[in-house]
């Protein structure tokens, strides 16, 4: 990346006042607990803010049913109601206005990693957005954020983009959408098996799937990944390196067993930040997905973007 391009930070108020229950574990807190940390690590004066659009329907029907977008938009004024989705998932007062603005966010970083106003574009918003498949929302996601950024790049001309899926569980939604699109390279690692019970395509030549033991830890995982996912890059060189950011594989995390470490993010900022410096000008447009230890979550971002910063990771 060249050294003078700017880190974009795209947030908006909205996404901090979506809250599926009390108690749930994707909660405002987690962006707070990232800012945090960001600014007590001295690094948030290094980026710049933008605040996140809405997505337009066009964009979304390019990843999403007519279906699905309006009964995502009938729920935008349901006031103090709470509407189940799933046992994890529901509507409440904010969250259309959030997941509008999470999958907007994409957009804006795609445009600005496009136009040489950033190398990095990062996403801090939620709700998160990998496993909203084409017509159905799921697992805390309602529209998704990556395969939205993924088709406005598309729409742009660019030929091939990869999307890096490094949360601890699999992305079925971005895999549901782009299977078998070979403009799109999807490289997910994720712990095996856990929800959403994802049991592979291998008929799909763009899904390049790292399934992990629970307990794996990081010198596997880095292995394990490199292995798999170089070639795939070497073959595709990807004009756009697209991110869906997912720390719940951290070994603090609650929500599973994999047993990765704040440098192991490091490593993968790194990791990306070569690839997308080989093959696509730098650009790197990540966006939230997991997390939910707070503590782990935002030294793990802090990690991830050190490398994109040109800094070393502050202590604890």
């Amino acid at each position: 990346m060249r050294a003078h391009l700017p880190v974009a930070w795209i947030t908006h108020p909205s996404c901090r006042r979506h809250q599926i229950a009390d108690g749930h574990p994707e909660s405002p807190q987690r962006l707070a607990a990232i800012e945090d940390r960001l600014l007590a690590a001295g690094l948030s004066g290094f980026m710049h803010p933008y605040e996140a659009p809405e997505a337009s329907r066009e964009q979304l029907q390019r990843v999403h049913t007519d279906a699905h977008i309006e009964h995502m938009l009938a729920h935008r004024d349901i006031g103090e109601r709470r509407v189940e989705i799933d046992g994890d998932t529901a509507f409440t007062r904010h969250t259309v206005d959030a997941a509008l603005r999470a999958a907007g966010a994409g957009v804006l970083g795609v445009d600005l990693v496009m136009t040489g106003e950033a190398g990095l574009a990062f996403c801090a918003v939620r709700p998160p957005g990998h496993h909203a498949e084409r017509a159905r929302a799921m697992g805390f996601c309602f529209f998704n954020n990556v395969a939205v950024a993924a088709a406005h790049a598309l729409s742009k001309g660019l030929r091939h983009v990869a999307i890096f899926d490094f949360d601890l569980h699999y992305g079925n939604g971005t895999a549901d959408i782009f299977r078998n699109d070979t403009r799109v390279l999807l490289l997910s690692s994720y712990q095996h098996p856990l929800y959403p019970h994802w049991t592979g395509a291998p008929e799909a030549i763009n899904l390049v799937d790292v399934p992990l033991r629970a307990y794996t830890d990081g010198p596997a995982y880095r292995t394990a990944v490199a292995e798999a996912w170089l070639p795939a890059l070497e073959r595709t060189r990807p004009e756009l390196i697209l991110v869906s950011a997912g720390f719940d594989a951290h070994a603090a995390d609650p929500l599973g067993d994999l047993r990765l470490r704040t440098e192991d993010y490091r490593w993968l900022g790194q990791f990306i930040r070569d690839v997308a410096d080989a093959t696509a000008g730098g650009r790197v447009v990540a966006t939230l997905e997991g997390g939910y230890d707070l503590q782990a979550l935002a030294r793990s971002v802090e990690a991830f973007l050190t490398p994109f910063l040109g800094g070393e990771l502050t202590p604890a």
